[in-house]
């Protein structure tokens, strides 16, 4: 297997948006994990789910990657762009429409 940071660096350059969470997208294992996927669910936009519940190895490293000690972690055109908090902040104020509108290449009158 892979190093971990090799893994993450995998997935966030795989996949436009990336959520490291706990537990995955149809069943979180905790409740910042289920906020995060809920304003994702709610943009419509494709993503995935990377549960790092299942890989102690990803779990750490993705703390040390990011420079962010918590999960869920979201990344964005493999850029990363917060946990939870940030995520509902910039989804109330309409920024996070435009970050993945400009990640999935669609112009804000789509």
């Amino acid at each position: 297997m892979a190093d971990p940071i090799e893994r993450i660096r995998t997935a966030i350059n795989s996949d436009k948006i990336v959520i490291f969470m706990k537990g995955n997208r149809s069943f979180p294992q905790c409740g910042f994990s289920a906020a995060t996927v809920e304003v994702f669910e709610e943009l419509g936009a494709p993503y995935s789910t990377i549960d790092v519940l299942a890989d102690q190895e990803v779990r750490d490293a993705v703390k040390t990657y990011s420079n962010w000690p918590t999960i869920p972690q979201v990344f964005i055109n493999g850029k990363f762009v917060g946990g939870c908090d940030i995520v509902r902040e910039l989804h109330s104020s309409g920024e996070l429409q435009t970050l993945v509108r400009a990640a999935l290449g669609e112009s804000a009158h789509q």
